[in-house]
Order: C-alpha cells, then sequence, then structure tokens
C-alpha cells in the first residue's frame, strides 16, 4: 500500500469553494494499475468519507469510445460504494482544471452520471443528473428501530415530511426533524444505526429540517461508511430531491437550496434541480481544490 500513497493522489472538497467547508474527497484521475485492496487501502488512508478512483477511459460497453467518458469507482474507508455525489462533483471539477469545462459521462456500478462543468466567474460548477430514482416505504418496526438508533422520539419528527428510503444511484433513509434544534442535537448510537443501516443496504441517513418551501438544512450519519457524520453528501441530495417531488412537497420543476455541514464547521451549499418531464435529479455545486 504505501508504494501507491501519494502518488497521483488529489484532494478537492464539493460543493463550497473554501477548503474549509464542503465534504472533501481523494481523486485518483488514473487508478488503472491499482486493484480492489490497493483502493480501499487508499480510501482508509485518506480517512475521507469516499474517494473516487477513475478505472478507465471511454464506455464500458460495446459501444465505440465517446469523448470524456469515465469508468469510476468509489471507496468509503471501509467499503466500496455504487455511488457518491460529492466525490463525483469532486472528480469532474480535478478534470475540468486539467482538460477544461464541458460535458463529462461518469461509468459507476449505480449506472450512467452526466456531469456538467461550467465557469461561473472565478469559480467552476459541477452539476451531475441522477441515475432514475425511487421511492420505498419503512416498515413501522424499522422506523421505531432507526429513532431508537438516533436516540430522537417519534414526535421530534416533522410529519408534513413522512418518512422514507429513497434512491438516485444509493439508498437513504429520509427522516425529517420538527425543529431546526432537533437536527443539530446529533448523538446516535454508531453500532446499532450501523446494523440497522447494513441490514436494509442504506449509504446514509438523510435528516432534513425544512427551513422554507425550497430551503432545507440537512445532516447525514454515515457509520457504514466509517464516519460519524458526512459533511455534504450529493447522492443523498439526489435522493430527497426524488423524495420530495414524488411526495408531492414541491413542484414538479423547482430548485432546492440544501445546507449541510453547518453543525460540522464546513458548511457547504447543495442546488437540487427537478425539472418536469424529467424523473431524473440534478446536484450542483462548486468546490476547489485542498492544497495542504
Amino acid at each position: 500500500m504505501s508504494q501507491n500513497s501519494g502518488a497521483g493522489v488529489l484532494r478537492y472538497t464539493a460543493f463550497s469553494a473554501d477548503p474549509a467547508g464542503g465534504n472533501p474527497a481523494g481523486v485518483v484521475l488514473d487508478a488503472s494499475g491499482l486493484d480492489d485492496a490497493a483502493m480501499l487501502a487508499l480510501a482508509a488512508e485518506l480517512g475521507y468519507s469516499e474517494s473516487a478512483f477513475l478505472t478507465g477511459t471511454g464506455s464500458p460497453d460495446a459501444r465505440p469510445p465517446a469523448a470524456r467518458e469515465y469508468t469510476i469507482r468509489y471507496f468509503s474507508p471501509k467499503a466500496e460504494i455504487p455511488f457518491c455525489g460529492h466525490a463525483t462533483v469532486a472528480t469532474a471539477l480535478a478534470l475540468a482544471e486539467r482538460d477544461g469545462p464541458g460535458d463529462l459521462v461518469f461509468h459507476t456500478v449505480a449506472g450512467a452520471v452526466p456531469v456538467t462543468v461550467a465557469r461561473e466567474g472565478t469559480e467552476l460548477r459541477a452539476t451531475l443528473t441522477s441515475v432514475e430514482p425511487y421511492i420505498t416505504d419503512i416498515t413501522p418496526d424499522d422506523l421505531t428501530e432507526a429513532l431508537a438508533a438516533l436516540r430522537w422520539p417519534a414526535a421530534d419528527l416533522d410529519p408534513a415530511l413522512p418518512p422514507r428510503i429513497s434512491y438516485a444511484g444509493a439508498r437513504h433513509l429520509v427522516l425529517a426533524a420538527a425543529t431546526r434544534e432537533r437536527l443539530s442535537d446529533l448523538d446516535y448510537d454508531f453500532a446499532r444505526l450501523e446494523t440497522l443501516m447494513h441490514r436494509l443496504d442504506l449509504a446514509t441517513l438523510q435528516l432534513v429540517w425544512r427551513a422554507s418551501p425550497t430551503v432545507f438544512h440537512v445532516r447525514d450519519p454515515f457509520p457504514v461508511g466509517g464516519v460519524v457524520e458526512d459533511p455534504a453528501t450529493g447522492a443523498a441530495a439526489a435522493a430527497f430531491g426524488a423524495y420530495a417531488r414524488t411526495l408531492g412537497l414541491v413542484p414538479d420543476t423547482a430548485t432546492l437550496t440544501l445546507h449541510q455541514g453547518e453543525d460540522m464547521g464546513r458548511p457547504g451549499t447543495l442546488t437540487v434541480e427537478l425539472r418536469a418531464g424529467d424523473a431524473r435529479v440534478r446536484v450542483g455545486g462548486t468546490g476547489t481544490r485542498i492544497t495542504a
């Protein structure tokens, strides 16, 4: 492992133009020489919630490779995951700084994820388009166990935003707090929640508080990845956009703003775009390279 440590590894934060904000990710633009064990070990050494590895160029299917298409894999410090939004944004920004902005396609375990990188003033902004999302119910017993692991009384939930499991590349349990104070008080049973999440195949919990019709504050416990909390979670933001639209909480065409990381001291902003007639969800944000 040590021979690969640091070689070709970039560090970016996503969903903030400040290196001290948003969600940091490791990015390896050429991981073709790394096997699974090496990628996992490197992700563990970096210690970020996820790191991204480009393992090839072009489409993995039989058609001729298209320009600026890549096969990408994501590893937390504990395991490979099918899709990661913030590491996708970080990788797209790294490629844009190297090759210029424009359109990209990342072929993930979850499916093809188009990303557009555009320059806005002095900043680069990346917007990903999720795979097709879906929403499922959570059983009363599983909800009771989730609340027990969080140490949240059921009375602290917002009845206007019912619990659901939402998928847009990875599965997330959406739970809405009735107050900002409830959201800010996060002190959960790590092992108990991790066990439940493995059983339900959840990537994170998307804990939300609705500040206005289109503005939300969110937090994402991530014990299955080996970290207490994820600072800015693009995959969960995409899943939440699908959740909000499916339940009629927002119009079919809407732009939502998600604030995440404030309670961790790493504030970030995620923009969620919904378009009528297109089930997929777009999640965008800025980012920057971490140089120290």
